[in-house]
């Protein structure tokens, strides 16, 4: 009776071991998104992989107690509808804004789990296993190794000139953070004079995006009079100004 309802097959083992398995592995990528405080962390990831295992399952292993004998199913239908849904939902997790796409990390993680849940679930638990792997040290141990690389942007500093008293330097630090970039001021000074006091400052900026990016978004403040981006910390010639 049990095995007429579905309760307990032949392949009932065998799937809740590769249920378990799609958990411990998609419990490991979710936990990494979870401690970067991604918008898709550990529940999204670990229930994504537990779906795809799942429908990977039902298309391997189900309707064989409802269909007359006989009948031959392709197993790789179901599965190829669970990669097409799972770009929908890493679509959601992508921001666009002020020319930088975010999200896009995050996305690729969904796709990852979503694959290992498949691989599970299709009984490649090696396939699965090597698969976090390979993720956990694409994004713990190569990536950051890349971030050292020097890039063309590791000496060149902005010099801005803006009026004082009006905000300007908060917006201006509130504008690269949202760009990626962290900063370092690096020397101001006061210039102009009693009804036009000025700021002079020079500050360095550190992200993954090419520091001319930021340029245009920061001369349309209101208040910024000059941006110039200079070659080195230094009272060299200006290799770039607006």
């Amino acid at each position: 009776m049990a095995q007429m309802l579905g309760l307990f097959t032949e392949t009932s083992l065998v799937e809740l071991v590769l249920l378990l398995a799609t958990f411990v592995l998609t419990s490991l990528i979710g936990i990494e998104r979870q401690i970067r405080q991604k918008s898709a962390g550990y529940r999204t990831h670990v229930l994504v992989g537990l779906g795809s295992c799942a429908f990977s399952l039902v298309s391997a292993y189900g309707f064989a107690y409802v269909l007359d004998p006989g009948v031959r199913m392709d197993p790789s239908r179901i599965a190829a509808q669970v990669v097409s849904g799972i770009g929908f939902l890493g679509a959601g997790v992508i921001f666009k804004g002020r020319d930088v796409v975010r999200g896009l990390t995050t996305a690729a993680t969904i796709w990852v789990a979503a694959a290992v849940g498949m691989a599970c679930g299709a009984g490649m638990v090696s396939l699965a296993v090597a698969l976090t792997l390979f993720h956990l040290v694409t994004l713990f141990l190569v990536a950051p190794a890349v971030r050292k690389i020097p890039t063309a942007d590791r000496r060149r500093v902005l010099h801005i000139s803006y009026a004082d008293g009006r905000g300007v330097l908060r917006e201006v630090l509130e504008i690269a953070t949202a760009m990626g970039f962290s900063s370092s001021i690096l020397r101001t000074k006061r210039t102009g004079d009693e009804q036009k006091p000025m700021v002079s400052m020079d500050v360095r900026f550190f992200g993954q995006h090419p520091l001319r990016n930021l340029v245009p978004h920061l001369m349309e403040l209101n208040g910024v009079e000059s941006v110039i981006l200079r070659g080195a910390d230094t009272d060299a010639d200006d290799d770039d100004a607006a």
